[in-house]
């Protein structure tokens, strides 16, 4: 495995890399679903290449950022045993060379629900990164989890709208043993919030029930959920299409329910795609 540093270097070797690349953007602190990610692409492409890269942009200034786990030595060596064959990681000024810089913009109706609407501007820093890092990759195939799912929708369109020539592929979630969504800032979790936090895929797991044993009402399965999880702080149960609207009748294949809420000081997210 090759580590690049520079946007240079990494120009150089793209023009010589020959097959398909398939590519997985990441911020670091590498967890089970971040390896489900690198194994997918390892399987499907010639080439794989991952970027570390904690991108300043997405985050509000109340945020994390000087708090999110950092964990150079140990990414490093799970890319290496995922047989990644570069590994990118730039520093914040080769990402952005100045301080008014084109911008990108998230669509002004799905980029401003949900976490858009909780996280102002967001989305706005998630494109830019994303766009930046396929036109240096140039990437046959990119990787994105769905636990990010207004995200991935959003990369999805910005693809489209934009004629990128790249293939996003879907992967899912990827659970710890007890059904907590693999997650960098489950790492702020003490011992009991762990347990609490429980009640979010326990939630979710109920809707599949339900909707197995017929149940199509999106009022009544969300009264449910936060039933569940009444010892939480939720910020918002959604019930959408994968279009992002939402709707009022369960569709089966073409639903997606979104949870996002606090467990102490710890903001999580977590979806089922029904």
């Amino acid at each position: 495995m090759k580590i690049i540093n520079t946007i240079e270097e990494l120009q150089t070797i793209r023009k010589e890399l020959k097959g398909t690349i398939g590519f997985v953007p990441t911020m670091g602190a590498l967890h089970e679903g971040h390896i489900s990610l690198i194994k997918n692409a390892r399987v499907n492409n010639d080439i794989v290449i991952v970027s570390i890269f904690l991108n300043p942009t997405q985050f509000l200034p109340n945020e994390d950022l000087d708090k999110y786990p950092k964990k150079d030595a140990a990414d490093k060596r799970i890319c290496e045993l995922c047989k990644v064959d570069y590994l990118f990681m730039p520093d914040v000024n080769s990402m952005y060379q100045s301080n008014d810089e084109i911008s990108i913009k998230a669509p002004k109706i799905t980029g401003f629900i949900l976490e858009g609407e909780k996280r102002p501007g967001h989305f706005d820093g998630v494109l830019q990164v994303v766009l930046k890092l396929f036109n240096l990759v140039q990437p046959s195939n990119a990787y994105f989890g769905k636990k990010d799912a207004q995200q991935l929708s959003l990369i999805s369109q910005m693809v489209k709208n934009l004629f990128l020539p790249i293939n996003i592929v879907e992967c899912d979630i990827i659970r710890e043993a007890d059904g907590l969504a693999m997650s960098s800032r489950n790492i702020y979790l003490s011992i009991e919030e762990r347990k609490e936090a429980l009640a979010i895929s326990k939630s979710l797991n109920m809707t599949i029930i339900a909707v197995t044993k017929g149940e199509r009402d999106a009022k009544t399965i969300k009264t449910k959920m936060k039933e569940i999880m009444s010892n939480l702080d939720v910020e918002y149960v959604a019930i959408i299409n994968r279009n992002f609207e939402e709707i009022q009748t369960i569709e089966v294949k073409n639903t997606i329910i979104l949870i996002a809420c606090k467990v102490g000081n710890t903001r999580l997210i977590d979806n089922m795609w029904i």
